[in-house]
């Protein structure tokens, strides 16, 4: 499903936020408007740098990898997609030297353990794109399901196992679904899309999510596949499945996506406009350039779709040794061109209220 142009432009009107269509890592087309994302004069990086984590945002960093370097031909950039567990525990390490991650460090562990790896400064958590989480199905003879929170929470919990459910046919009349076993997949890894969604479970339906929310999967049963990719190909051939992935990924494997129902009781589609309201309710959490932020996942805004996800960068804020080539890297990437550059690759680029804060504070890295 394409989401079109004039989605995009809502979300503008509403926050500045969403243009979303269906694209690959690999795509090679300017951005919209003929933007190629190109790093400003004299603001290139030199070095080299290796970064790993967040699967959720390996397309978004391909794509901003390839345009930076063909605009700085000196600098190279090795960005891996191991799952935002491992990308914090690499920067915490010392292998990485900035880290990808779909939630801003643990105040109570990570954050410490971070900070300790910046002589002087600490570790920012700098949001620098947003993602909404797809529901996807693989059902045959199914092409629309719709779910509410309770639901989606008995089923990942493996209290609701078959298709045909009662629970499930209510809220979709009219469909005839299978009596068949429902396979849920979850991430291996440690995710930072599992905890977004372990989240919005843990806030919408309390009752029966008893799980609260971390990176690693916790509930019983269920498939386990490795990195959003490996979720989205299991998904796509495995029939009688249901997951959770980024719609980047969605996209790309042209795997259906639930309706999902919000804090006003309305059944969202996925678009531009629905996923651009539950962003508008986005907070910043954290305090002076460290800009955490939490999403009101029981968002109340009509047709708000409620499952949204912003993925951060982790860098020091001094003491790092390659200190001037990540600043030049995130310069670019917080800029309007290297936001624009995400238009057409199901991402949502930042609103300006909150690219101009990460500017900021990218521009103190020393």
């Amino acid at each position: 499903m394409k989401l079109q142009r004039s989605g995009y432009l809502a979300g503008i009107a509403l926050t500045a936020t969403l243009a979303l269509a269906a694209c690959g890592s690999d795509n090679t087309t300017p951005a919209a408007g003929g933007a190629t994302g190109s790093a400003a004069a004299g603001s290139c990086g030199t070095g080299s740098l290796t970064a790993q984590g967040s699967s959720a945002q390996k397309n978004a960093m391909a794509e901003w990898i390839k345009n930076y370097q063909a605009q700085c031909s000196s600098a190279k950039i090795d960005y891996q997609g191991t799952g935002s567990g491992a990308g914090v525990q690499a920067f915490i390490a010392g292998t990485a030297d900035f880290a990808g991650s779909d939630s801003y460090l643990k105040a109570d562990s990570e954050q410490g353990q971070a900070d300790a790896k910046c002589a002087g400064g600490t570790a920012l958590n700098l949001p620098m794109v947003i993602g909404p989480i797809a529901v996807v199905f693989n059902v045959d003879g199914v092409d629309s399901l719709q779910f509410d929170a309770s639901t989606l929470a008995k089923i990942f919990a493996g209290k609701i196992t078959k298709w045909d459910d009662p629970a499930i046919a209510a809220l979709n009349a009219g469909v005839k679904l299978p009596s068949t076993a429902i396979q849920t997949v979850h991430r291996s890894d440690e995710s930072g899309t599992t905890d977004n969604f372990t989240k919005y479970l843990s806030k919408s339906a309390a009752t029966d999510w008893t799980f609260d929310h971390a990176k690693a999967w916790k509930a019983p049963g269920g498939t386990g596949a490795k990195g959003s990719d490996g979720v989205a190909s299991q998904v796509k051939s495995t029939p009688g499945t249901l997951a959770y992935v980024e719609l980047s990924f969605a996209q790309n494997s042209s795997l259906k996506m639930a309706k999902i129902k919000n804090g006003a009781g309305e059944f969202t589609e996925l678009t531009g406009d629905s996923a651009g309201k539950t962003i508008a309710g986005a907070k910043v959490v954290g305090t002076g350039n460290n800009l955490s932020m939490d999403i009101d996942y029981a968002t109340t805004a009509p047709g708000a779709y409620p499952i949204v996800l912003v993925t951060y960068e982790i860098a020091c804020s001094k003491g790092s040794a390659k200190a001037a080539d990540i600043k030049a890297f995130l310069k670019y990437t917080v800029g309007t061109a290297g936001q624009s550059a995400l238009s057409d690759l199901g991402y949502a680029p930042l609103p300006d209220s909150i690219r101009t804060k990460v500017e900021t504070a990218v521009a103190s890295i020393s």
